[in-house]
């Protein structure tokens, strides 16, 4: 019996050729970049970050004063641009899907309202809307002094005050309890999974976790000597004291990319919702569904799998958008890094390290979807016949 000639793969040269020209190209950009920083008499470095930054920050998650070093001004911004972000990708998320499923309504009011926001807000510059919106909350929002009251809530065209917990060092034993709340939660969702399996029929879930999570340290701490004061603002002059605030620069830019990120979020859901085939509705219809349940059963979890792959590039945008904070004075990463670079002018350096920060969020959160869209796609594939 005769055996076919092996075929030998050749080496794809053009494509070694493209790499090494680029390894070239950033070769002599570094080697020149060196050559003229001697000559200006600069030594690149990064031992400027353990310098005094003696600049303070608007607002800041973790504790910072401008004694504090300029790595620790960089990782308030960090901490600062996280916030946002997740904030945003929350709002986003939400009013995108809401819009999306508006879109594909039966009603055509529902569908005139949701086309004029996609629009609207999808063909509107980032940061004109954010100017717009932050000059109406100056103009509108009266000053510290005439804050709006909202119950114990507070409105200002500088903050919105509102009552937090006070900390108190007993309120670590609250872990303890926290992790019972969790473990009980996902014992509940595997009860209630294979109660469905075998009776067809649902418990809730969502609802029971929500109360153990807030039930049971409550109890714990009500059994305990654990402090659970409530710190209430309350004006001093020319500022609020007491509870929690968020700046008025935070709430507009998650305002801002709120709704421009839901608009193009609300497209990829409506796009996933008309890719779901239509006699699949119609049979869960046939079966005595509600809408709800049709949307929550069958529509939703194929939409899921249909709209990971394009949420990923608008996640991923709307971290880097977070930088348009700049133009309001909200402390994030790019703030800081602009103002380290002014007083230190190092910005090889900083670039390198905002631009590796940015990177490193942004891969962080396309590997964690890119995995979710893997498993669902595996789990597609196991429940095909």
């Amino acid at each position: 019996m005769q055996h076919a000639p092996a075929v030998r793969s050749r080496p794809d040269w053009l494509g070694f050729g493209v790499v090494g020209l680029v390894l070239v190209g950033l070769a002599l950009l570094g080697v020149n970049i060196l050559f003229n920083m001697q000559a200006a008499g600069m030594t690149p470095g990064f031992g400027f970050l353990a310098q005094t930054a003696g600049f303070d920050l608007s607002e800041s998650l973790i504790p910072y004063t401008p004694a504090a070093s300029y790595a620790r001004a960089i990782a308030a911004g960090v901490v600062n641009t996280l916030l946002l972000a997740l904030a945003c990708l929350a709002l986003a998320t939400t009013i995108g899907i809401a819009m999306g499923l508006v879109s594909v309504a039966p009603s055509p009011p529902g569908r005139v309202v949701a086309t004029m926001f996609v629009e609207l807000f999808r063909n509107l510059p980032k940061i004109l809307v954010l100017l717009v919106i932050y000059v109406m909350a100056v103009r509108i929002l009266p000053p510290v002094r005439d804050a709006l009251s909202i119950g114990p809530v507070y409105l200002s065209n500088r903050s919105v005050y509102f009552p937090t917990i006070q900390p108190d060092a007993s309120q670590i034993w609250l872990l303890l309890p926290l992790s019972a709340a969790v473990i009980m939660s996902l014992w509940w969702r595997h009860r209630a999974r294979l109660h469905k399996q075998v009776t067809g029929q649902e418990w809730p879930v969502l609802p029971v976790a929500l109360a153990l999570l807030a039930g049971v340290p409550l109890i714990f701490a009500a059994l305990t000597d654990v402090s659970l004061t409530l710190s209430y603002p309350e004006i001093e002059r020319f500022d609020f004291t007491g509870g929690g605030r968020l700046s008025l620069q935070f709430l507009t830019v998650l305002l801002t990319l709120g709704l421009y990120h839901g608009a193009q979020i609300a497209e990829v859901v409506r796009g996933g919702i008309q890719a779901v085939p239509g006699g699949q509705v119609e049979a869960a219809r046939a079966l005595g569904l509600s809408p709800w349940n049709v949307t929550r059963l069958v529509v939703l979890p194929q939409v899921l799998r249909i709209v990971i792959p394009p949420m990923i590039n608008q996640y991923v945008n709307l971290i880097k958008n977070t930088s348009i904070a700049i133009a309001v004075g909200y402390s994030d990463l790019m703030s800081v890094s602009g103002t380290i670079i002014n007083q230190t002018f190092r910005p090889l350096e900083m670039m390198l390290i905002t631009m590796g920060l940015y990177l490193g969020l942004c891969l962080l959160v396309s590997s964690l979807l890119n995995r979710l869209n893997d498993r669902l796609q595996s789990q597609a594939k196991r429940a095909q016949p």
